[in-house]
């Protein structure tokens, strides 16, 4: 089969996802938690991180340092490491100093959604979903107005009472605010006497978030959540949490509460999104406490490669600074999923998602593919437009066809494996597990990426239906 052949193909198995989105309607009772906050969205040239870099006596010999932002120096050199390589990262702000830098010298262009539970929770209402529950550790009127009006997207109030999330004001709560600095492909910086050209549309992320720093619960969402029950529970945040500020214990506090709800809950399935989670310890007690409580697991390509360093770093020295593809990604998300024991583990990359389950776990190869192709068309649908807040705007990129790049990798991982039928169908066994591959639609010219993992998380999982 010729790739225009193969291409073809793919587009005509993207023509089943109007079908796929309106079965979502189906699905009663999702919940996400623990993170949500308020996001303040900034785009940053190479002529603006030029100056600040100069301010801040930014050069090549300082560019090394802990990822954690005390003051403006540290913001600067982080988001110079992103633009440079392309790549996310997220650096938590240690203290009151940081945060006033931000708002003075970075400022925002707009405020919107974030936080992996908030921003699943308005696309899982926006899917319309029948009940979505949402935990805040801090819900203020400027949180509330971050959600859609939307009368299934729930959350508690003062008195704990289950109310439309946009109406909420837990007046005595302070806003937790993160800061989205984006940067395009193709901008150039100055440093110094050097140019260097961002190779890829990405973000740095400085966050400043006491509350969820720390896991702080919202009694009244958990006792709702003891009412209601749940179909899926979309689980986040431990990523915020640093074993100097008691992290290792937090993740281990809820390992109880999982626990529970599984018991609560049996036919559910819980999903862990794996975040950027810059300390080492905490990063290694998350796949050892919680990931294995997980049905399933999501993550990125850098995600992984932070999980390969805690789980396999010799594995990890061989790869880290290697151009990343199918083949090799296939190989870290294989020792990620013998590591953490979860049924289910999704990787998503630039231009395609891969999945490694159990074989018979309660979703099918072929809806894994459905939700997967759903997923890949809301995503770009968000890169395109800015956002996805509207149902009747969800399939704005349907029918712009599966990518060159998506299509490429495919081929290279089914000649990898040895087996071609994977990429003509998407999915095939492979030893012990099923494989799922999809290649996606992707938007050249992105206005936004924020969220993007969440979205394609979520949606991959309960539009597999």
């Amino acid at each position: 089969m010729t790739d225009i052949e193969l291409k073809e193909k793919w587009n005509r198995f993207y023509e089943t996802v109007p079908y796929q989105l309106e079965k979502v309607k189906r699905v009663k009772n999702v919940a996400t938690a623990f993170n949500t906050n308020i996001d303040a969205v900034v785009k940053i040239s190479g002529n603006k991180l030029k100056k600040l870099a100069e301010m801040c006596k930014i050069s090549e010999q300082n560019l090394q340092g802990p990822t954690q932002i005390t003051n403006g120096q540290d913001a600067v050199r982080g988001i110079i490491k992103c633009f440079t390589q392309g790549i996310a990262e997220e650096w938590l702000c240690d203290g009151i100093e940081a945060f006033r830098w931000l708002q003075d010298n970075i400022g925002y262009d707009r405020l919107q959604m974030g936080g992996q539970g908030g921003i699943v929770a308005n696309a899982m209402a926006v899917l319309k979903v029948q009940n979505v529950y949402v935990h805040t550790a801090s819900h203020p009127k400027l949180q509330a107005e971050q959600f859609l009006n939307s009368g299934n997207l729930l959350a508690s109030d003062e008195d704990g009472n289950l109310c439309k999330a946009c109406d909420v004001n837990r007046s005595n709560d302070v806003p937790l605010i993160h800061w989205i600095i984006e940067f395009d492909a193709g901008d150039k910086l100055k440093l110094n006497d050097k140019e260097i050209v961002c190779p890829k549309a990405n973000r740095f992320i400085a966050t400043y978030d006491p509350a969820n720093m720390v896991l702080k619960k919202d009694e009244g969402f958990l006792q709702n959540l003891d009412k209601t029950g749940f179909d899926y529970m979309i689980l986040s945040g431990y990523h915020n949490l640093t074993s100097a500020n008691g992290g290792i214990e937090r993740v281990k506090e809820t390992v109880a509460l999982i626990k529970k709800w599984k018991k609560n809950n049996p036919n559910a399935i819980i999903h862990l999104e794996l975040a950027s989670t810059q300390d080492v310890e905490v990063r290694k007690a998350i796949i050892e406490h919680i990931a294995p409580l997980a049905d399933s697991v999501g993550l990125n390509e850098r995600e992984a490669l932070d999980v390969l360093e805690v789980i396999d770093k010799s594995e990890f020295e061989k790869v880290k600074n290697v151009k990343l593809d199918a083949p090799l990604l296939f190989g870290i998300l294989h020792k990620i999923k013998e590591k953490c024991h979860s049924a289910r583990v999704q990787l998503h990359f630039f231009g395609m998602y891969l999945t490694m389950q159990d074989k018979g776990f309660k979703i099918s190869k072929e809806q894994n593919r459905s939700g997967m192709m759903l997923a890949a068309t809301i995503a770009a649908t968000k890169a395109g437009t800015g956002h996805i807040n509207e149902y009747e705007n969800l399939l704005w990129s349907q029918g712009k066809g599966v990518s060159d790049v998506g299509i490429n990798e495919l081929e290279k991982l089914a000649e990898y494996l040895g087996i071609s039928e994977l990429s003509a169908s998407g999915f095939c066994d492979w030893k012990n597990y099923e494989i799922i591959a999809v290649p996606t639609i992707l938007i050249e010219k992105p206005l936004t990426l924020v969220g993007m993992g969440d979205t394609i998380s979520s949606i991959s999982l309960v539009g597999a239906l």
